[in-house]
């Protein structure tokens, strides 16, 4: 029996050995599990911060033009950038005076009119002196040249109103000079550029295609600015050349109508 008793225990307690070991397994699992999570989230926020780095890397527009003005060379792109400049600012200086020298024609002929008949000259010449605009102080010059005659009052007009035209087309003249130089300012610092890659070919004694590729790439860098300024200057160009044609035309029309509210009112004294 006591044998018996003996073997029991010794069954007993080989059982609750092997239950410990398989509650102590279970245990490590979750625990391994848990251990394992950290190390799959701390891989997954590498990569985000990794991607985070890669869209950083990205570069704006503006970083990527700065970068390669860089690389075309500080003499030729400065040029072109000065010429890009000074473009723009006498464009923009244009514009401005052009839409101060717009004027309401049709509302003007008719206040010229009504002071004329209502209170003669001088009453028309304080409503020109009152407007702003070339039409207005081409209609000045008419009415004060009115008591010389009709054809002295159309002659004032005429030439009055050259003046203007040339106050109009002022500085224009540069516009389109930058818009020639800033090309052919970009085709010589490429040509010039294409030169340097040569003479690095020959000094290195093979055809190496990064020499030619860089060079070439650089060189070429200095013809696209140019181009860009050129059309951006363009464009700006031919809206000061249509303004202008609008305002001389404005200017045109409104000297014949002045001429004809003159002939009205000399043959009605």
């Amino acid at each position: 029996m006591k044998r018996l008793f003996s073997i029991l225990a010794i069954i007993s307690l080989m059982m609750f050995g092997s239950v410990q070991a398989q509650d102590s397994t279970q245990t490590t699992e979750p625990a391994a599990v848990e251990a394992a999570a950290p190390a799959a989230t701390e891989e997954v926020a590498t990569t985000e911060a990794t991607d985070e780095e890669a869209v950083a890397e990205e570069k704006s527009f503006t970083q990527e033009l700065k970068e390669r003005f860089i690389q075309g060379g500080p003499g030729f792109m400065g040029i072109v950038l000065l010429c890009l400049i000074l473009g723009l600012a006498i464009a923009i200086e244009r514009i401005i005076y052009l839409n101060l020298s717009t004027t309401n024609s049709k509302k003007l002929i008719k206040d010229v009119e009504d002071a004329l008949n209502s209170g003669g000259v001088n009453a028309a010449k304080e409503v020109c002196r009152n407007t702003s605009g070339p039409v207005a102080s081409i209609f000045y010059q008419g009415l004060d040249r009115i008591d010389h005659g009709i054809e002295s009052a159309e002659k004032a007009v005429v030439s009055y109103g050259g003046v203007q035209m040339g106050q109009l087309e002022k500085n224009v003249s540069w516009i389109s000079l930058f818009i020639a130089l800033a090309p052919m300012l970009g085709f010589m610092g490429t040509v010039i550029g294409m030169i340097q890659a040569f003479d690095k070919i020959e000094a290195a004694g093979n055809m190496d295609a990064s020499l030619v590729a860089g060079g070439i790439k650089v060189a070429l860098l200095t013809t696209v600015f140019g181009l860009i300024v050129a059309m951006i200057l363009q464009i700006f160009y031919n809206y000061i050349i249509a303004k202008i044609d609008s305002i001389v035309n404005d200017m045109e029309d409104a000297s014949i109508s002045l001429v004809d509210i003159l002939v009205d009112y000399k043959n009605k004294k």
